[in-house]
């Protein structure tokens, strides 16, 4: 294909792969299913940033890197504290929407701006309102 044909096959499959998601009409929390996914996630990216840390300090200490004094503790800290944060991660649900600071703050938002609903108009007698028209498809 010509220039640029690669960007239009890649943002076509970016916009197929967006019309597959379902789109989301309603408040109701995610399944078990995909917040135990989203959790084992969470935990194997811990734990793999764990693992790296623990590459980094063996390379540190074999090549006596300057600052070793500063990154091997740095690393340390990392191993030992990584597995402790990712299991209490891992074994945590998410918060319930009504404990969520993001829904606190979009409550806060919309008692600043006020209603969302059209003001009334005040009421008038019956000779002021205009009459209902009626709309009739035989003449």
């Amino acid at each position: 294909s010509g220039p640029g044909g690669a960007d239009r096959w890649f943002v076509w499959q970016a916009v197929r792969v967006k019309r597959q998601q379902p789109v989301l009409i309603t408040d109701a929390d995610r399944s078990p299913d995909d917040q135990l996914r989203s959790r084992q996630i969470r935990y194997i990216t811990m734990m793999s940033i764990r693992a790296v840390c623990l590459v980094v300090a063996a390379v540190l200490v074999s090549s006596n890197a300057p600052l070793l004094w500063l990154w091997v503790p740095m690393c340390v800290v990392g191993m030992v504290l990584l597995p402790w944060l990712a299991v209490i991660i891992a074994n945590d649900r998410p918060p319930k929407e009504q404990y969520r600071l993001s829904k606190r703050l979009r409550r806060a938002a919309t008692s600043l701006r006020g209603p969302r609903a059209l003001p009334s108009q005040p009421n008038q007698p019956a000779e002021d309102q205009p009459r209902p028209r009626t709309i009739d498809a035989e003449p």
